[in-house]
């Protein structure tokens, strides 16, 4: 009985880990969506603003990365 809510409790903590995942998603449409903004209104700037848009990508997708590795931490390390 005692190792079934342990299980449980793994599987719970693994569940709200994986919310910084969704955290990530919203994270990277909001930075799309920001520089989809910015371009249309001023399309001459757009060019170099790429890559400070994909420095905040892979920022907000680290993030997502990092909360599916503790994530799988909780699920599997005994």
């Amino acid at each position: 009985m005692e190792g079934n809510i342990v299980e449980m409790g793994q599987y719970i903590g693994a569940g709200l880990a994986c919310m910084g995942m969704g955290g990530a998603a919203v994270g990277v449409g909001n930075v799309v969506g920001n520089f989809l903004s910015g371009a249309l209104r001023n399309p001459s700037a757009a060019g170099g603003q790429t890559a400070t848009m994909f420095i905040g990508i892979a920022f907000a997708e680290a993030l997502g990365i990092f909360s599916f590795l503790v994530a799988l931490l909780l699920m599997f390390a005994v």
